[in-house]
């Protein structure tokens, strides 16, 4: 017989089996919902995650460097101007602030500090994370890496939609901080994560930051320099010293307190540090500052550059477009950003993809060129043009001018302005857009006079256009003419308030600075001497009808009336004797000389070129001319000779296209008849004034009524070129004796050199030409071929024995 059971322990039995499963359910369950969450999010079902590829190579947008050839930060490429720092390149002051401020178990957690998970709740309950966050530096880089958001409320609304989102944005960066912590070694994180920082004043990443606020690299920063930049880190602006230098400078203090308190400081330096001022070197870093902006911007231009459209090459300025475009994609770098590719397909970006950018530039000898053109523009030059532009009727304009015609120049560049433009296309007509112009209005505005050359003032846009017309413009660039190594590169007198490039861009008439092509050709095909003599009068060319004939003006010198060498003709400009040789031969003959001399720019064939009417950049002029100096062979001038990825790999490597333009004996007749240039002829200020007393060979240059004025300057080891000129071709000196190309540019040309003498750093040995190792077809030693040919002109010369 079976006993029967009990009613109430049979219930008891199921109320406590009930409980046992309640209570496994309650320790089992939320294990379970959190691997099924962190499951999900790791599988990215609940929003984005980054994959481990993305991991091992996290997207930044990395400013890209520009380095000079002798190792030094010329400038940078940037959306954000964010540069990457190594770990060891980083101040032990910066790690130890750092840590103990944000994260002082970071060496003890793997990625999640346990021990401030009651802060997360805090946060959670009071929906605000900033306030009880506990985030470590590992999970802030995951944030600052991967850019998480709180996503949009899925179930319900409120605080505790907010709440859940929290937490979920929370869960993710736990996830993300593992990962980084499995991939990376601590120091790696440490790096990874001051790279990522925005600091303000445009600065992304420690390496900026030292930059912008003390103008020091990431190792060099000191205990308070480096209290400072972490302690920005909480608030960009509140904690920014230039904005809130009071809140600043607390905020600099807690950050010492704390390294105090973990054993970071003593509290005697602590004492002593607490009370320093906070002392900057500030200096937001822009595209408009720094050297060789020019340089920069013609480097952006030439790597970032497209091939130009087809259908612009049908009209003669379509042809000419297509000419000045092969100027520089007969160059490897010419577009190379969008003809090279990164390993995922991608065409490589100069703003985001941290190329580090090796330059031909020096930075010393840019210096020089950069300090030789201001000395040269505002202690000199600036000062007469002024001088003179006061006791002309028209300014700086040729008194040549009518008013109207003054009016129309100012119109027209009025038309040509930004502000024109931004009043144009918001509806503003012609007669409101004037009134506006005509308006007092605060602006800064160059000056030479005043500090870093800005002056803050009021004058109406009208006024302002003028003002900027009395300042003359300028040009320089130096090479290495083995190389072919661009070693300086002057563009413009300040790239802030003058953008025009008249180094690359800027096409202006070279005047007798091309002369020394015209007798290239005479030497090269005739086998002239330098010595040989012609009558010193006027020579006609006879045109093509109905065309009339062509007579260049006749130039006066101390030779009038009797014979003149081909040397003496080059030495003293004399238009005479490049008309002489251009009667023996063609235009178009010349013209297919600079063009194996690596001139590219449009050139119409007509004989006035033998005086300098072709319209060509100077740096054009100055690749052309190392012919001369390198023995026939041309070299194309180039910019960079290497690009590096953001790792250190290197993508592109650059050689200059070289090629054999004239002989070499032609190029050593050239270099001597350039020699009496210098030695006896329009350049010898060089020698008198400047004191340079080493082989130099060179030509001057002058166009019609003084608009333009060049200098072209060779040595064994550098060749360089300068112009200057004004904005309008109507801007110009009155008389020839101030605006000259003597008077213009050779100073330039002068003062550089004085300067790359002085530095013996550089290396410059001051060498001579040399001659041919060969016996040469023609006598170079006048006295002796004048008894050779028994001729008698001129024999008694004392510039040229």
């Amino acid at each position: 017989m079976m006993e029967e059971q009990d009613p109430t322990r049979e219930r008891r039995e199921r109320r406590y089996g009930a409980m046992v499963r309640l209570f496994w359910l309650a320790v089992l369950a939320p294990i379970v919902g959190m691997v099924l969450i962190f499951t999900l999010i790791s599988a990215g079902k609940l929003g984005y995650m980054p994959d481990i590829e993305e991991l091992e190579n996290p997207k930044n947008n990395l400013a890209s460097e520009i380095f000079s050839a002798d190792g030094q930060l010329m400038g940078k490429y940037f959306l954000e101007n964010r540069s990457m720092a190594e770990f060891e390149e980083l101040s032990p002051y910066l790690i130890n602030a750092l840590v103990a401020t944000e994260d002082v178990r970071y060496y003890q957690h793997s990625g999640i500090d346990a021990l401030a998970l009651p802060r997360v709740a805090m946060g959670v309950a009071t929906g605000d994370m900033s306030k009880g966050g506990g985030s470590t530096i590992t999970q802030q880089l995951a944030k600052n890496l991967y850019k998480m958001r709180e996503q949009p409320a899925t179930t319900g609304g409120g605080s505790l939609g907010r709440a859940l989102n929290l937490v979920l944005t929370k869960l993710k960066e736990w996830v993300t901080a593992v990962r980084l912590e499995r991939n990376y070694t601590k120091d790696e994180i440490m790096a990874m994560y001051l790279n990522t920082v925005d600091f303000g004043s445009n600065a992304f990443g420690i390496k900026a930051a030292a930059r912008t606020f003390f103008n020091t690299s990431t190792d060099s920063l000191k205990v308070q320099e480096a209290a400072m930049l972490v302690g920005l880190q909480k608030a960009v602006t509140r904690y920014n010293p230039i904005l809130n230098y009071d809140n600043s400078l607390q905020r600099r203090n807690v950050v010492l307190s704390q390294m105090m308190k973990y054993g970071y400081l003593s509290r005697e330096e602590f004492d002593s540090l607490k009370v320093m001022p906070i002392e900057l070197d500030y200096s937001v870093q822009n595209h408009n500052k720094g050297i060789s902006t020019y340089f920069r911007e013609a480097l952006r231009q030439m790597l970032m550059a497209k091939e130009p459209r087809r259908e612009n090459y049908a009209t003669w300025q379509g042809q000419q477009f297509r000419e000045d475009s092969l100027a520089w994609s007969n160059n490897p770098l010419y577009g190379w950003c969008n003809k090279n590719f990164k390993p995922d397909g991608s065409p490589y970006n100069i703003y985001q993809d941290g190329l580090r950018i090796y330059t031909t530039i020096d930075s010393r000898m840019q210096r020089y060129a950069e300090e030789s053109v201001e000395q040269h523009m505002s202690q000199e030059l600036q000062p007469l043009f002024f001088s003179r532009s006061a006791t002309n009727r028209n300014g700086p304009f040729s008194w040549r001018l009518s008013q109207q015609q003054v009016d129309g120049i100012l119109h027209t560049s009025m038309r040509r302005s930004e502000r024109y433009r931004v009043l144009s296309e918001a509806g503003y007509d012609s007669a409101q857009i004037r009134r506006e112009f005509d308006k007092p209005t605060p602006m800064t505005v160059f000056d030479w006079d005043s500090p870093n050359h800005e002056l803050d003032t009021v004058m109406s846009p009208m006024d302002s256009i003028l003002h900027y017309k009395y300042y003359l413009r300028a040009g320089f660039m130096a090479m290495d003419p083995q190389s072919g190594h661009v070693r300086a590169y002057v563009g413009g007198i300040d790239y802030r308030h003058f953008k025009y490039d008249h180094v690359s861009v800027a096409k202006r008439q070279v005047g007798s600075t091309f002369k020394p092509f015209v007798y290239t050709l005479g030497m090269a095909t005739q086998q002239y001497s330098p010595c040989y003599e012609i009558p010193n009068i006027p020579y006609t060319i006879q045109m093509p009808d109905p065309q009339p004939s062509y007579t260049p003006q006749y130039s006066s010198s101390r030779l009038d009336g009797g014979m003149v060498s081909l040397k003496q003709g080059l030495a003293l400009s004399l238009n005479q004797v490049s008309a002489w040789i251009m009667k023996q031969f063609t235009p178009q003959a010349v013209i297919d000389i600079v063009r194996k001399m690596g001139v590219v720019s449009h050139i119409d064939p007509v004989p006035a070129i033998c005086v300098g009417s072709a319209e060509v950049t100077l740096f054009e002029m100055v690749g052309a001319y190392t012919t001369f100096a390198n023995r026939g062979i041309y070299t194309q001038p180039i910019f960079v000779t290497r690009i590096e990825d953001r790792n250190g790999n290197t993508v592109a490597t650059f050689e200059p296209r070289r090629n054999e333009a004239i002989s070499e004996e032609t190029a050593y007749l050239m270099v001597e008849l350039m020699r009496g240039v210098v030695d006896g002829g329009t350049s010898t200020r060089l020698r008198y004034m400047y004191k340079l007393t080493n082989d130099i060979a060179g030509k001057t240059g002058t166009t019609n009524d003084n608009s333009d004025g060049w200098f072209m300057g060779i040595t064994p080891e550098i060749v360089a070129g300068a112009w200057v000129g004004g904005e309008e071709r109507s801007i110009r000196f009155n008389s020839t004796a101030d605006g000259q190309g003597a008077t213009l540019a050779l100073p330039i040309w002068g003062l550089f050199m004085q300067k790359v003498y002085a530095d013996e750093s550089l290396g410059f040995t001051k060498a001579s030409f040399q001659r041919p190792a060969f016996e040469l077809s023609v006598e170079t030693d006048c006295g002796k071929f004048r008894q050779e040919e028994n001729q008698h002109g001129n024999q008694n010369d004392p510039f040229f024995p």
